[in-house]
């Protein structure tokens, strides 16, 4: 599936118009009600402030959590309206409901260089139904549509996909560059390839690494998902997570990784607890040996260094999914170590959401990624190989 010829907002006259962006505001919260985490919205500054400089009317709209179609204060914009007006040194005006009464008011009362910001999009419930008719509310507010939401891309609702079918649609910079990255990575990359997948169960991921198989040069696998493939090798896994109806399935991903000369790593050593908590006893195993009654819950210090060393020299590196239960400090370490092996690899290095690029955040090593996407679920469709709902009904160049 190729995005690359989509058309961005510089592709189109915006100046003086109206234009309504989706972002992806949907950021985390501290105890006390501060934004915890602003990547998200600064993601989303260069596409605002191009509109600004050519004197557009700009209106915003994102979701914040899952309110479930009805309002809740705790989901309310209204402290991403002050960053943002905070951060852009002007006022951003708030409209307290979605379609209402404010946010037309607000929106037919917009000048040039003025912005707006709907309330959470996600308290009307005909939002994630992708209601034709609230699409067709929104677009009515606006005379462009600007998608620079790629962590919602992959869902189909009213303010990703509906309201394409009202406005001339376009991407935004962020998705313009999240398409360019990854798809590059994906049809032409820098090799050799390496394939770092994690996470719990392999079927989240069989896609990805059908997908994949085909494109790398090595596919290494972590995380819960690897045991039921050591299972599948006839490792004894003890307690840990393993799919057994995916047995078969791991096992026919190995021959074709050897029929692929693909190299296919997965841990030669474990830390494995006794019960599935963070401050479980726990000790480091080989993978063939896990005793009964205890579970792997991160890589070994061996496979720590086994992947690092599969990584020295990489062209391009493609990272989704944690090593172990990385939010557990005891269980930190795979995952923490892959991170710095990819930092220092030199590579192309492009990072898929959640916990991953939560570790790089951790250790600081943001800045030496190529790419930290913002999309966990998007990313994840996309390098499976899948149409992306948001991203197709945007208009293509010419």
């Amino acid at each position: 599936m190729s995005y690359l010829n989509k058309k961005t907002v510089s592709d189109i006259n915006v100046s003086e118009k109206t234009v309504f962006i989706r972002c992806d505001f949907n950021v985390p919260f501290d105890e006390f009600g501060n934004i915890a985490d602003t990547k998200r919205i600064d993601e989303s500054l260069t596409t605002i402030k191009y509109l600004l400089k050519q004197n557009a009317k700009v209106i915003l709209c994102s979701h914040l959590g899952r309110p479930k179609g009805e309002f809740n204060k705790k989901y309310s914009l209204q402290p991403v309206a002050k960053y943002l007006s905070k951060v852009l040194g002007q006022e951003v005006k708030m409209a307290n409901d979605v379609i209402g009464v404010s946010a037309k008011s607000l929106a037919a009362s917009l000048k040039n260089g003025e912005i707006l910001l709907l309330e959470n999009v996600r308290f009307s419930p005909e939002e994630e139904k992708n209601s034709p008719e609230f699409a067709k509310e929104l677009a009515s507010l606006a005379e462009i549509y600007v998608n620079d939401a790629f962590g919602t891309a992959h869902r189909k609702h009213a303010s990703t996909v509906g309201i394409a079918s009202y406005l001339p649609a376009v991407s935004g910079f962020l998705i313009d560059k999240e398409l360019k990255v990854m798809g590059k990575a994906l049809t032409d990359p820098k090799r050799p390839f390496v394939a770092i997948l994690g996470g719990a169960k392999v079927s989240d991921k069989i896609g990805v690494i059908n997908n994949l198989l085909q494109k790398v040069d090595t596919l290494i696998i972590g995380g819960g998902m690897a045991y039921t493939f050591m299972n599948a090798l006839g490792y004894s896994i003890g307690e840990s997570i393993c799919e057994v109806d995916k047995i078969t399935l791991a096992r026919d991903i190995m021959v074709k990784a050897k029929e692929q000369d693909v190299k296919f790593l997965v841990p030669v050593d474990n830390k494995v607890g006794i019960e599935y908590k963070s401050d479980t006893e726990y000790k480091v195993v080989e993978s063939d040996s896990i005793p009964e009654g205890w579970m792997g819950l991160d890589i070994g210090p061996k496979t720590e260094k086994l992947f690092a060393q599969a990584l020295e020299g990489a062209g391009t590196i493609v990272w989704n999914g944690p090593m172990g239960v990385s939010e557990w400090e005891n269980f930190a370490s795979g995952t923490l170590a892959v991170a710095k092996a990819v930092a220092e690899s030199g590579a192309i290095s492009i990072v898929g959401g959640g916990d991953s690029a939560a570790a790089v955040e951790k250790l600081g090593y943001s800045d030496k990624m190529t790419h930290i996407s913002t999309g966990g679920g998007a990313s994840l469709m996309f390098l499976e190989g899948k149409e992306l709902p948001g991203i197709a009904v945007l208009e293509d160049k010419d």
